[in-house]
């Protein structure tokens, strides 16, 4: 038994840490957190076997985190997300203004008409008095954000729908649009 965690208990870690600093969403997160909850049940199995009372104690108290983790992303957050698509599907039949939901604005792809992606949504910027959408965040090129730039985009040139964000831009349309500082950006759309 003590072989099989021994496998298992490693395996499962990186898995798992994988799963959830990938950021692919809430459920993906939600099982990350399962699969890390193996790997400290395969860690607490080598601790017995081998008398590591450290290494038993440490993944005691993890697998209490990663129990919380699952409920927060799996029960709580997985709730969460299903009442804000709900709302956008029921909007897009209703005769009301379609919603999209301002929290899965960020992560999601932009893409052109054609079909080609052209980033990914950092973030949203509200304005405070008329509780519109100044600008939109996106990142574009690099790889996992190593080497990607920020620009910014007027969210009248973004179509958002329930199946995510699209645009008539193309991409050396985004491309010529002014980089933002990373850590710097405008108090007013540029």
């Amino acid at each position: 038994m003590e072989e099989i965690a021994g496998w298992i208990a490693p395996a499962a870690t990186m898995i798992a840490a994988m799963m959830t600093a990938a950021n692919l969403g809430t459920r993906v997160t939600g099982w990350g957190f399962i699969v890390f909850t193996v790997g400290s049940i395969g860690w607490s199995i080598v601790a017995i076997s081998t008398g590591q009372h450290n290494l038993l104690l440490t993944n005691g108290f993890l697998t209490l985190v990663n129990v919380v983790g699952i409920w927060r992303w799996l029960g709580r957050q997985a709730r969460y997300e299903d009442g804000s698509r709900a709302a956008t599907i029921e909007s897009a039949a209703a005769r009301v203004p379609t919603l999209f939901s301002a929290g899965a604005l960020v992560g999601h792809k932009i893409i052109a008409r054609d079909g080609t992606p052209l980033g990914t949504v950092v973030d949203g910027m509200l304005r405070c008095g008329d509780k519109a959408l100044a600008y939109v965040v996106v990142g574009v090129g690099g790889l996992a954000g190593i080497g990607e730039e920020l620009r910014a985009v007027d969210p009248a040139r973004l179509v958002f729908q329930e199946d995510g964000i699209s645009t008539d831009m193309t991409l050396d349309d985004m491309q010529h649009l002014p980089v933002l500082p990373i850590d710097n950006w405008p108090a007013e759309f540029p």
